[in-house]
């Protein structure tokens, strides 16, 4: 079994049935994936980003247990528009958890915009997944150690481990603080099996960020030296701890 923990769905691939939805059915039967937990390409407007909370909704709602949704909208909207949102997407679509995109929306997880994505996730009893890397100082990994010690029982994702340009800074983190984790995509496998061995698997989970990137990130799993234990704790132990799956 495996989860995935990552998958990104725009506008245009959203409404576009014969591609992406079967797509994804298909990456579950080639690679034995359980569940897809599917959120927004990244918004700026409230409206955009409803149409896209309310389709991946309808997907999870016609698939069961395969797909399940994840909020990203822009944190920079007025507070009461982006808390009715999110609590929307929890109790109206069953919505597994909030994304902060730090690059796509500008915006420091440690700003007051940033934090109150924090705050609500805390409120409301759902990890936060986070945007890492990309290159740009808004996204660094040790951007997170602050709201991480201030928010100590929340799950916190780092998605892409820095991206390996700042995966120096996604050690620091997970050492300081335990409420830490990462999902793997874009990251190296010998770093993958590293940070296992450092700070054990069942801090680690396994995501593709797109479909067609199933397969690598799979054979990366599989082919960095990990123990089968760990493998089973990346593929699937760690998200259906955090995420309550």
């Amino acid at each position: 079994m495996i989860i995935d923990v990552h998958a990104h769905m725009g506008w245009d691939q959203v409404f576009d049935e014969d591609f992406t939805f079967e797509e994804l059915l298909e990456k579950h039967d080639i690679y034995g994936i359980a569940t897809t937990i599917v959120q927004p390409a990244t918004c700026h407007d409230l409206d955009t980003v409803r149409a896209q909370h309310d389709a991946i909704g309808e997907l999870s709602k016609r698939y069961p247990g395969q797909f399940l949704g994840m909020a990203n909208l822009n944190p920079h909207l007025p507070d009461k528009v982006y808390e009715a949102e999110v609590r929307r997407c929890m109790e109206e679509h069953g919505f597994a958890g909030i994304k902060a995109h730090t690059f796509a929306h500008a915006v420091h997880s440690g700003s007051r915009d940033g934090r109150k994505v924090f705050g609500l996730a805390s409120k409301l009893g759902v990890p936060v997944m986070v945007h890492t890397g990309a290159g740009i100082p808004f996204a660094n990994p040790a951007n997170l150690i602050g709201v991480a010690q201030d928010y100590p029982e929340l799950p916190i994702v780092m998605a892409h481990c820095g991206m390996m340009i700042m995966a120096g800074e996604t050690e620091i983190a997970m050492k300081a603080c335990s409420n830490l984790y990462a999902d793997i995509t874009w990251t190296a496998g010998f770093n993958l099996r590293h940070w296992s061995h450092q700070f054990g698997a069942d801090r680690f989970m396994f995501g593709t960020d797109h479909a067609d990137n199933t397969g690598t990130e799979l054979a990366k799993v599989r082919s960095c030296g990990l123990s089968q234990e760990d493998q089973d704790w990346i593929l699937h132990g760690t998200a259906k701890k955090i995420y309550k799956l």
